[in-house]
């Protein structure tokens, strides 16, 4: 097959969708399969590139990408943190997509057998329906959350309330712009959703999103999981006796809204004050990072808030942890998700505190690999840790986490479920 991938995530870029997409075109290409990936200039996580990056990346580039696919670099915008500047990057992205597929695809016999769009960029979404449309091939719209829930997730209003709508108190504005931000998260819902249906397939990373889509007409719907490649995790060893007093918890991810990680921050206080010893490290990057650094300043929990690392040193943090974190907000599209870091913490047999609800949890008890308790609750979280703190037996390093995802999420599996899927919807096109 000839395969357009189209992301705006993509190496030498390191996170969640980097890593997966770069895993499954590595085995696209060992298959004998063409890939050419359209994504921009790397930019991702600070919303610039760094030096090194624009030295080696210019737009409009075509580059050999580390597995041999042909990576064609497209246009960016320099963002910070906020949606709109943010938003504003997936727009440019995705207008400049669209551009350079046309110039590069525009002899028939040259075209893609297949058309990708990876979210969460959903003008991403876009651009791969309009493509696929005018080349009439297939589209495999993949959404790697649960999207466009998270973003819509406080629902539409149907109608201005009346007493807004005719209300002469200038008070009422901030209704008003609520009621606004409603209606248009509800028409982006619409609008996704709409794209979805029209999708030759849509991907999801897990059954319970698959099946909300099918409930809303999406009707073929199939998941691939997020995944990790055993070889490169290495399995942790237990602690010997008496190495160290504390209780040692590391959360390694990112520090966005959907996590709530201040319930980390609240628990090591109260465990502080009970005299429990214990350290809580947290390493990563994202908008409420600063926010957490001075929330336990402020309360002077034994909390350390370090930024991101290379990949290369994580390890040797997994080393020093006895329990790992993973933890969602209490939101209903999060019990349809699961955070892909969770398939790393489960190969390297670390306890897992799990701060999670739905899939998440289903996952975390089936693998046997620790504790899930429900999110956001800080009262749970200190039972649970000034228990293991007291029984350290209970942390002991478990192979039945590395079992599971040998079974369930091996990135070897997981590509050769895709391409089943890829064979699948090419063999529907006429000849």
């Amino acid at each position: 097959m000839r395969i357009l991938l189209l992301s705006h995530y993509y190496g030498p870029e390191f996170g969640a969708p980097q890593r997966r997409w770069g895993a499954l075109v590595e085995r696209f290409l060992a298959a004998g399969h063409e890939v050419t990936v359209m994504a921009p200039v790397p930019h991702y996580p600070d919303g610039r590139p760094t030096p090194e990056q624009r030295r080696a990346h210019r737009v409009g580039a075509v580059e050999r990408g580390a597995h041999g696919e042909t990576v064609v670099r497209t246009a960016y915008l320099l963002h910070g943190a906020d949606i709109a500047s943010r938003t504003a990057d997936h727009l440019v992205t995705a207008g400049d997509t669209l551009r350079r597929s046309l110039d590069r695809f525009r002899r028939p016999g040259d075209r893609p057998d297949v058309v990708i769009a990876t979210a969460p960029a959903i003008p991403t979404l876009m651009v791969g329906r309009m493509l696929a449309a005018k080349w009439k091939v297939p589209l495999v719209a993949e959404m790697r959350d649960a999207w466009p829930d998270l973003v819509t997730h406080v629902g539409p209003a149907a109608a201005l309330p009346a007493d807004v709508a005719h209300s002469p108190d200038p008070g009422t504005a901030r209704e008003v712009i609520g009621w606004a931000i409603a209606r248009a998260k509800g028409r982006v819902h619409r609008g996704v959703t709409l794209w979805q249906r029209q999708a030759a397939v849509v991907v999801t990373t897990t059954s319970r999103f698959a099946d909300v889509l099918r409930e809303r007409g999406v009707e073929d719907s199939e998941v691939v999981r997020n995944g990790t490649n055993l070889a490169r995790v290495p399995r942790m060893t237990d602690h010997p006796e008496g190495d160290h007093p504390e209780l040692r918890v590391l959360y390694l991810g990112n520090m966005g809204r959907s996590q709530g990680l201040e319930t980390l921050v609240r628990a090591a206080l109260v465990l502080r004050e009970e005299g429990v010893p214990l350290r809580v490290r947290m390493i990563g990057h994202g908008v409420e990072a600063r926010r957490l650094t001075l929330l336990a300043a402020e309360l002077g929990a034994p909390v350390e808030v370090l930024p991101r690392i290379a990949h290369h040193e994580v390890g040797e943090q997994y080393r020093w942890a006895d329990t790992v974190v993973v933890s969602l907000r209490n939101w209903e599209p999060f019990a349809w998700t699961i955070p892909s870091k969770l398939y790393e913490l489960l190969a390297t047999g670390r306890h897992i505190t799990a701060l999670v609800a739905g899939e998440a949890a289903d996952v975390v008890r089936a693998a046997e690999a620790g504790d899930v308790l429900a999110p956001e609750d800080t009262a749970a979280l200190v039972e649970l840790w000034r228990r293991l703190a007291a029984d350290r037996s209970q942390l002991a390093v478990r192979d039945s986490g590395r079992a599971w995802v040998a079974a369930n999420a091996d990135d070897d599996l997981l590509a050769e479920r895709y391409l089943q899927i890829l064979d699948r919807v090419t063999a529907r096109r006429p000849a």
